[in-house]
């Protein structure tokens, strides 16, 4: 048998938890010196100390560890739970890291607030152009709801359009509009410009109209930073005395696998 320090050793835990899991008759000892009152464990405790910390580890509290424990539960059903615990925890920490980018692209854009030229807006007309495009509705035009939304889209269509056999497509555009729900919901139309005459089945054709005048921008980055070129791009319109016809389109220019290297012109149509 083990004194409760050389367990909690072999346990890697302190003594103080092991005493508060005794209080609370998650891990009793194997025995108990009546007269001196010294706690002693079996090496065969060590299975369920490894439990028990496991399960805490996973966020259950220790209400729910005792229950799991005393009902013992098999090694293989142990493992389904503790893997089930994980995808939600990993779930919430892709959710919480999100959150985290978005709060930093806020901050840049703050900090970037006055100091983005608007020399570089540069008001066009923007030529028709005949899009293959999927669209899908997004919570709201927040970059973690678009996001997601307009990513998965680009995937498809792009599957769409080569098992189609359709070549020399793009550059991608992405245009947005109101969802008829309301509420804030966003529908996405991702499209790639394509030659006259392509087709593919499960694919949306559609023409674009030429755009009298429109404001321009280049942003270069993530889409998850474009809040700051967006603002600049709607505080020169409204400097300008300009008013917009609704979203700006958004025209991927460049758009390698590294993010950070991507280049997409924003194009605000004018209603004057």
């Amino acid at each position: 048998m083990f004194t409760i320090g050389d367990f909690a050793r072999h346990g890697r835990v302190s003594v103080r938890m092991l005493r508060h899991y005794d209080a609370i008759g998650l891990l009793r000892p194997a025995h108990v010196d009546p007269c001196s009152g010294y706690r002693f464990y079996e090496a065969g405790q060590l299975a369920r100390l490894n439990r028990v910390i496991a399960l805490k580890d996973l966020g259950f509290t220790l209400d729910q560890v005792r229950s799991i424990v005393d009902d013992e539960v098999g090694a293989d059903e142990l493992r389904g739970m503790l893997r089930l615990r994980r995808a939600e925890l990993e779930a919430a920490v892709a959710e919480a890291t999100a959150r985290l980018g978005q709060v930093a692209a806020r901050l840049r854009a703050i900090e970037s607030e006055g100091h983005m030229s608007t020399h570089d807006i540069v008001v066009k007309s923007l030529p028709a152009v005949r899009l293959a495009e999927l669209s899908a509705v997004a919570a709201s035009y927040q970059p973690t709801d678009i996001g997601p939304v307009v990513g998965s889209l680009y995937q498809e269509l792009c599957a769409r359009l080569e098992a189609a056999g359709v070549t020399g497509f793009g550059p991608a555009l992405t245009y947005y509009e109101d969802a008829p729900d309301g509420d804030g919901a966003v529908r996405a139309h991702a499209g790639m410009i394509v030659p006259p005459g392509a087709t593919a089945p499960d694919v949306d054709f559609v023409e674009l109209p030429p755009v009298e005048r429109a404001a321009t921008v280049i942003h270069r980055g993530p889409m998850e930073d474009v809040v700051s070129t967006y603002q600049t791009l709607t505080a020169w319109t409204a400097a300008h005395g300009h008013r917009s016809t609704g979203y700006a389109r958004e025209l991927y220019l460049e758009s390698p696998d590294d993010r950070t290297r991507w280049v997409t012109e924003l194009q605000e149509p004018l209603a004057d």
